[in-house]
């Protein structure tokens, strides 16, 4: 993104460029027949065009003069009486709709700004814009508009200022724009424009300060070397693209660039030798997520003004240029997944102003920075997956700061030191080392520790008293070298999966129990007078289970079982469960079924009828990750079972069911109160596997079936990572099968390689609707085949739609809570990716909606987790 105040609306740069204008304007007299129209009747022409729902051109009237309406500023260039008028119109965020009468707007004497961004007009850009020669500004940005986009554009030639961001524009950028040469901002960004761009729109723009063409992802173009002569270009927004080819040496020329943003292309190749040398301004680098190799040109250390460097998910080789560790503004530095080798550098200390450092999966060697703790500002440092060796500096984790360590799968060694300092350590990942020594108690004060993965080392002594003072969502100490007792509420807290390969380790549910000792000095006495019964008894039941065994022969199982909770379940059980009777859910991915066990306690097994050709190692891998997942809106995964070619995951089961059951119900009289808190739980979880949780979680198959109500209709969202225990070709293919929940799924599914996150986001928007209107994802209407999002838009511009959208069950008195959710299930909704808000900024909306009828209540917060 831009700098502060370069993307705002950007009808106000226009300003930049005029003289400075004094007001003036008087009413105009009513026409006569057969006279020109004045402005102000033009005006209340382009108005009577538009819906407003708001109201908020109603003060525009024939009784008072134009230039004192609102959204309407005058100015003049002279204090004289033939002064020219110059007018500036500007609606953005006015819910306003119909068709824009630019045949009247034009017509306008003296229009110089207009801004129509963030409505909602549904249509083509209207051609007769470009009648309208005196503009200097026009912005529609997020108005709604589709279709292509009118090469008649280039007519508007005293445009310093075009902003059409965020649409549903499509095709090519007509050549025709290259004529716009007075043109010092063009914002195309967040479109559907495809093709191969024309050099031309390069090489001619060569006024432009701000050029954005990012996130359009159908587009086909390789970078052309025209760049090289936009000279005043300060901001180069072109990710998400579909660039490909290589970063050609032109680009070097650009030396007033401030921020460069070629992240997620296709780019392929080496840097151009000098990258960096001229770029004395920038301030932002970007060329995350592309295919580029070879080493980074050491010039980057010449950019003195830098504060981001992100190079992550490339092929670099090589060393990290040795100057840029020691820039003087340098914030971040994101070099993860590449092929980065050599030793990581003492930093600057006090005088770096570092904030991340995050260099995963590399292979960098030698030891950690001495000099590491004293960076105050540092509060994420992650080298996990690399060669690094030695041991941790004691002033490791001195930064105030520091709340994310994460060193694992590395080669380190000695004993972990005691990380008093850390007051905002959030999570520690020391994991896949061979540290050794005790786990320091003095972890336990350390008030926000939330995750603690130590395992795989050589780690001795027992689990410290003291973490029991942590509310933990993740305690990891599998495979060291631990003993004696563990402390009880870790033990009833967390998997006993997270304990194993300590044999040393006792306690209730593990496989040694402390007291076993003593019980067993006092049983011998008994022990020897049954004996003799006991042995009898014995062979009796080897006989018995000899024959059963010849009887039952292929009737057997075939399936071994992983379980993560110390439940009371065998492989048969789970096989004998798979009855019609037992099914409680169907889905892309198999059935779920009910099963009951000896104890009365009931769980739910999904089992996938697509499996996919994972390795039975690889499996059990992700299944371990997915069951680290702790968070009280997301649903306890307990095991898994497998055979040759298939597995079925063992979840915890609600006895309220699924939100999909309650919405699909014979009458859903749910109140809102209970409606809004559902929604919150849900998008607590989400943000927890998006942002919560290392590595990212993404859903990809959230619907109101896989949301399970508790006690107080308390949510736990499950049937996660699916794809991650299948495969990704095994899941596009169950989910391709599966017709009756397209409607869950973004529209850009079929047509993006990569998923994101807010493919998980347009499901949850989905869901929000489904609480709003009361009707089910589906068919919302029984004489209505579409799905909910197209029925809902389809009734949100007309006249009382929303009297015909929000569940006529709920009171009238919710309904302004009902409107703002409505509003934001919308923008979850959008048809572009990045209009729809992040999950964090989805809870952030409706915690104020869940208190505004909860206000007892304290609010949960988005990181609240199980304790």
């Amino acid at each position: 993104m831009a700098p502060a105040g370069t993307h705002a609306p950007l009808s106000l740069l226009l300003f930049h460029f005029l003289s400075p204008l004094i007001a003036a304007s008087t009413a105009a007299p009513s026409p006569t027949a057969g006279a020109a129209q004045t402005p102000q009747e033009l005006l209340l022409d382009f108005k009577a065009s538009l819906q407003d729902p708001s109201g908020a051109l109603s003060s525009w009237s024939r009784s008072t003069p134009y230039c004192n309406w609102p959204h309407i500023t005058c100015t003049s260039t002279a204090a004289t009486a033939n002064a020219t008028v110059s007018i500036s119109l500007s609606l953005p965020g006015l819910s306003l709709s119909g068709d824009v009468s630019a045949s009247s707007l034009c017509r306008v004497p003296g229009l110089v700004a207009l801004s129509l961004a963030s409505n909602g007009f549904n249509q083509t850009i209207p051609l007769q814009l470009s009648r309208c020669t005196s503009l200097v500004s026009l912005n529609l940005s997020a108005g709604a508009f589709w279709g292509p986009l009118p090469d008649q554009l280039g007519m508007l030639t005293s445009l310093t200022s075009l902003d059409l961001s965020g649409n549903s524009i499509e095709g090519q950028v007509p050549a025709g724009l290259a004529a716009l040469g007075s043109l010092e901002v063009l914002d195309l960004g967040g479109n559907q424009l495809s093709g191969v761009l024309h050099p031309a729109l390069f090489g001619n723009l060569t006024s432009l300060h701000f050029l954005d063409l990012s996130r359009n992802q159908f587009l086909e173009s390789e970078l052309p070397s025209e760049l090289g002569k936009m000279g005043s270009l300060r901001w180069l927004f072109l990710q998400g693209s579909g660039f490909s080819g290589g970063i050609p040496e032109s680009l070097l020329e650009l030396e007033q660039l401030e921020v460069l943003d070629l992240s997620m292309n296709s780019l392929t190749g080496a840097m151009p030798p000098g990258f960096g040398i001229k770029f004395q301004k920038l301030m932002t680098l970007d060329l995350s997520q592309n295919g580029l190799s070879g080493p980074f040109p050491e010039e980057i250390g010449k950019c003195v003004m830098l504060q981001r460097f992100e190079v992550h998910d490339n092929a670099f080789t090589g060393e990290l240029p040795a100057g840029l560790w020691s820039l003087p503004d340098l914030r971040v530095i994101r070099g993860e997944n590449n092929r980065f080798s050599g030793q990581l550098p003492e930093f600057s200390g006090v005088q770096s102003r570092l904030e991340q450092v995050q260099l995963d999966n590399n292979s960098f060697s030698g030891g950690i920075p001495q000099s590491i703790g004293l960076i105050r500002t540092m509060y994420r440092f992650s080298a996990s997956l690399n060669e690094l060796n030695g041991s941790l500096p004691d002033n490791f984790c001195d930064s105030p700061a520091m709340s994310i360590v994460n060193i694992s799968r590395n080669s380190l060694t000695g004993t972990i030191p005691e990380f008093k300092n850390c007051k905002r350590l959030v999570s520690l990942y020391l994991s896949g080392n061979a540290f050794t020594g005790p786990i320091p108690a003095s972890l336990g004060d350390l008030p926000v520790l939330t995750y603690i993965d130590l395992s795989s080392n050589s780690l001795t002594g027992g689990i410290p008293a003291e973490l029991q003072n942590l509310k933990l969502a993740l305690l990891n100490v599998s495979y060291n070298q631990l003993s004696g007792r563990v402390p009880p509420s870790l033990i009833s807290g967390l998997p006993a999966v997270f304990l194993q390969g300590n044999p040393g380790l006792c306690g209730p549910g593990l496989p040694n129990d402390c007291d076993a000792p003593l019980r067993k000095h006092q049983g011998l006495a008994v022990a020897a007078t049954v004996a003799s019964f006991v042995t009898g008894v014995t062979l009796l039941a080897v006989g018995a289970f000899a024959v059963c065994r010849r009887l039952q022969g292929s009737k057997s199982s075939p399936w071994k079982l992983v379980l993560f909770y110390p439940i009371r379940i065998t492989g048969e059980e789970v096989f004998a469960g798979f009855h019609d009777k037992n099914i409680i859910g169907r889905g892309a991915f198999g059935k779920v079924y009910l099963i009951e066990l000896q104890d009365g306690q009931s769980i739910a097994v999904k089992r996938l009828v697509n499996s996919g050709k994972l390795t039975s190692r690889a499996r059990k891998n992700e299944m371990k990750v997915l069951a680290k997942i702790r968070h009280k809106n997301i649903a306890k995964m307990l095991g898994f079972c497998y055979s040759e070619g298939e597995v079925s995951v063992i979840y915890e089961h609600l006895q309220r069911g699924s939100l999909q059951d309650l919405i699909c119900a014979p009458k859903f009289t749910m109140g809102w109160s209970d409606r809004v808190r559902i929604a919150l739980g849900v998008a607590q979880g989400l943000v927890h596997l998006h942002h919560g949780h290392t590595p990212c979680v993404l859903h990809r198959d959230l619907k109101s079936s896989n949301v399970l109500l508790g006690d107080e209709f308390e949510p736990r969202v499950t049937g996660f990572g699916i794809d991650l225990v299948v495969g990704e070709k095994a899941y596009q293919s169950s989910l391709a099968c599966d017709l009756n929940y397209k409607c869950y799924v973004a529209p850009e599914q079929n047509c993006t390689k990569k998923p994101t996150r807010f493919m998980d986001v347009y499901s949850f928007g989905v869901i929000l609707l489904e609480l709003v209107t009361g009707k089910p994802a589906e068919h919302p209407a029984s004489d209505d085949s579409i799905d909910i999002v197209r029925w809902v838009r389809r009734r949100i511009n007309v006249t009382d739609g929303a009297s015909q959208i929000l569940d006529p069950s709920v009171s009238r008195t919710a309904q302004k809570g009902m409107l703002a959710a409505l509003e934001l299930a919308l923008r979850c909704t959008s048809v572009m990716p990045d209009q729809r808000p992040a999950m964090d900024e989805v809870v952030r909306s409706l915690e104020p909606l869940c208190f505004s009828v909860h206000p007892q209540t304290p609010l949960p917060t988005e990181t609240a987790l199980e304790p």
